[in-house]
């Protein structure tokens, strides 16, 4: 049944009013390049090599219908780009969320890194910059080139599953919930409860990673490795340190990925109503979309950076008797943590005022447009790509 919705929607493409078949094969050609053949090859065989490992497929069962769907793809030598196809099974969707994660994360990691330094509410005067540009250099100048990186082990590790679970569960939540909503049409609604949902499995994965990734990148991060913050988190704070930020995590994704999903597939209805694979609105929805979300969510992730990182110099400042609601009287032992999103948004006023819930709102827009446009991007072309090489190998299944 998969094949046979893909090949329909693939008619309805090629015979829409005002389409000619011909046109609409140049026009998936042009895309094609529009990639970069090279590309597009080394990526064609990554697919072929990871497809057969994908397990949990129907087999189809209709043979004639597959001849049928052959004949079709030989009408045109080159198959049109299909609108990522609905019939994409739940491993595709895992897979694919998994790749688009890791380089998400991995490409835009340095930046990542000057936005948890630019949230610090009390830096040490080394490490207060004017902007992205100049905390970039002054990091690679005075710490090291690769000073930027630490923390990308973890943030790997966590990132491939936490966004294979994401997406699947995106996938599944906004069909079924779609079908309910708004029979055989988009629904924003079921868009964002989709992705509210998925941020739930989400952020129960990628929390623990998050806090690890956001300790080494702090300035003068006193563990040597990822191993080594592991263990110190866990003998000094205990286990609970790793999900300490968790309900903040969720207060400020959830509506981030409600309002990210939802805008994402309200663009990717105005750039492309026919949602066909299409790179650049992909990319363009994407960043579109996580500049939105980020900009509106900054003061959440200001407290949940503070959450995970306990910044000395904050704890200091509080025990001090700077704290909210600090008396006179109240010791050094008063402060040893922040703990929870109450405590965290009264401290960032009392330090910060009203600007500090925005501190590092630039780098984080600078990093989401990109990190967006790059997983959105990823992630719809190995949705592709994977699932047009499934009914392929199908096809020559059922003919054998």
């Amino acid at each position: 049944m998969e094949a046979d919705g893909f090949v329909r929607r693939r008619r309805v493409t090629a015979e829409t009013a005002g389409n000619d078949p011909g046109v609409a094969g140049a026009s998936a050609g042009a895309e094609v390049r529009w990639l970069g053949g090279r590309f597009w090859g080394v990526s064609e065989s990554i697919v072929g090599s990871l497809t057969p490992r994908i397990g949990g497929e129907t087999e189809l069962q209709n043979v004639g219908f597959i001849r049928n769907a052959q004949g079709a793809q030989t009408e045109d030598s080159e198959p049109d780009y299909e609108g990522l196809p609905q019939g994409a099974s739940t491993s595709t969707h895992m897979l694919a969320g998994a790749v688009a994660g890791i380089m998400e994360h991995c490409l835009m990691f340095p930046i990542d890194c000057v936005k948890t330094r630019m949230q610090s509410l009390q830096p040490d005067p080394a490490a207060r910059y004017r902007n992205v540009m100049d905390a970039l250099r002054r990091i690679i100048t005075t710490e090291g080139v690769w000073r930027p990186m630490r923390g990308l082990n973890a943030t790997a590790l966590g990132a491939g599953p936490a966004h294979a679970l994401y997406f699947a569960c995106y996938e599944k939540l906004k069909k079924t919930l779609s079908d309910v909503i708004h029979p055989g049409a988009n629904s924003h609604l079921a868009n964002g409860t989709a992705g509210c949902v998925a941020t739930l499995l989400h952020d129960a994965v990628m929390n623990p990673a998050e806090v690890v990734k956001q300790r080494m990148q702090m300035y003068n991060s006193p563990y040597r490795g990822v191993l080594d913050c592991i263990r110190a988190v866990w003998q000094k704070e205990g286990p609970a340190a790793f999900y300490r930020s968790y309900t903040t995590q969720l207060t400020m994704n959830v509506p981030f990925q409600a309002l990210h999903f939802m805008t994402y597939e309200y663009l990717q209805e105005l750039l492309n109503p026919h949602r066909q694979y299409n790179p650049s609105s992909h990319m363009l929805s994407g960043a579109l979309a996580g500049a939105i979300a980020a900009a509106a969510t900054t003061p959440l992730d200001v407290c949940k950076t503070l959450l995970n990182t306990q910044e000395s110099l904050t704890l200091g400042s509080l025990s001090s008797g700077q704290g909210p609601g600090q008396g006179q009287g109240q010791g050094q032992g008063a402060h040893r943590q922040i703990s929870g999103l109450a405590h965290a948004f009264r401290t960032v006023y009392r330090l910060g005022g009203l600007q500090g819930f925005f501190k590092g709102v630039q780098a984080r827009v600078i990093y989401q447009m990109p990190s967006t446009a790059i997983s959105w991007s990823v992630y719809e072309f190995f949705k592709y790509g994977l699932t047009k090489h499934q009914h392929k190998r199908r096809a020559q299944h059922m003919e054998a």
